[in-house]
């Protein structure tokens, strides 16, 4: 007792009152700390996007509002390139062109990416080795890749029309290149559905795996059949996967270059050339640079919207 009234005593000052109590740190500062080291990591990439993409950003968006050619000071002429678009010709042709190939290669690389992905879902002997197969062609470069089909398809050295002419299945020899726009359409969509199809494939492969196999077994006592497994289970539950992949393939198609560039050459007569060749052209043929960024600009733009577009469309369905 004695002990307990001489801390009680201890506690309180002369005057009576309480002692004060020792200072608490403040309960910011952990936070506060925590929020600067953050900052201190995100730094470096903050500085390489802001270098990287946000000041060249700017500087195509300032070029599009001016005459810009290549060895002469700008001058301001807004909005004469944004105008202007719509009296070329040849950017039609090609805002057509581009649309028509990101519809036949969204829905033949998807198509074929999704089947190869149903093909080597599920372990069996000589599945690695096929997914190791299907995904090689991810390994070499899209220029290389594109090189490789120019000297396939070529009427002079290429294998493909002896092959062919061979198996009985073609009686002389098609330009596949520069015979017909429809010849250098197809090759183009092979040649981007043969580089890219083992990419998106390992991307829907794992969205496949995170597919919980306890659904499968449920619906197959239930009788469910490999149709409705496809349509109730696989397709819903995969669709933030497949979300992703659409968008990849929808922009890589609208932003698609090397291969016209490599393959086709925007021929023939023009009917192959994309929206980036025609911006490439106006920048480093014709020399007008406000020109080729107001065309950046306004792809950018239509990037944006689509992308958007899509995202909403996901979100809602996921909301229902």
């Amino acid at each position: 007792m004695q002990t307990s009234l001489d801390r009680l005593s201890r506690s309180r000052a002369p005057g009576g009152r309480s002692a004060p109590a020792p200072s608490a740190a403040k309960p910011g500062a952990g936070a506060r700390r925590r929020r600067l080291t953050g900052l201190l990591y995100a730094a470096p990439t903050a500085l390489v996007v802001a270098v990287l993409f946000v000041a060249p950003l700017v500087l195509v968006g300032w070029m599009s509002l001016n005459h810009w050619p290549l060895l002469a000071p700008p001058t301001l002429n807004a909005p004469h390139n944004y105008a202007s678009v719509a009296d070329n010709p040849l950017i039609g042709q090609a805002a057509w062109f581009t649309l028509k190939y990101t519809l036949v290669t969204t829905v033949v690389l998807f198509a074929v990416s999704f089947g190869l992905a149903l093909l080597v879902q599920h372990r069996r002997p000589g599945t690695g080795l096929l997914r190791t197969a299907f995904f090689l062609p991810a390994a070499v470069g899209f220029a290389t890749a594109s090189l490789l089909f120019l000297g396939l398809l070529s009427n002079e050295i290429g294998p493909v029309n002896p092959m062919l002419h061979g198996l009985g299945l073609i009686t002389k020899p098609i330009d596949w290149i520069t015979g017909s726009p429809n010849t250098a359409l197809s090759s183009t969509v092979a040649l981007v559905t043969w580089r890219f199809a083992g990419f998106n494939m390992l991307i829907l492969l794992t969205g496949l795996h995170a597919i919980p196999v306890e659904l499968y077994e449920a619906a197959r006592i239930d009788g469910a059949g490999p149709v409705q497994i496809l349509r109730r289970i696989t397709l819903p539950l995969l669709r933030p996967t497949i979300a992703l992949v659409l968008i990849m393939m929808i922009t890589g198609s609208l932003l698609a270059f090397d291969q016209f560039y490599i393959l086709t050459k925007g021929g023939p007569d023009n009917s192959t050339t994309s929206v980036v060749m025609v911006i490439v052209r106006e920048a480093f043929v014709r020399f007008d640079l406000g020109s080729a960024a107001a065309l950046s600009v306004l792809a950018l733009a239509v990037l944006i919207v689509l992308n958007v577009l899509q995202l909403s469309l996901l979100r809602r369905r996921d909301d229902r």
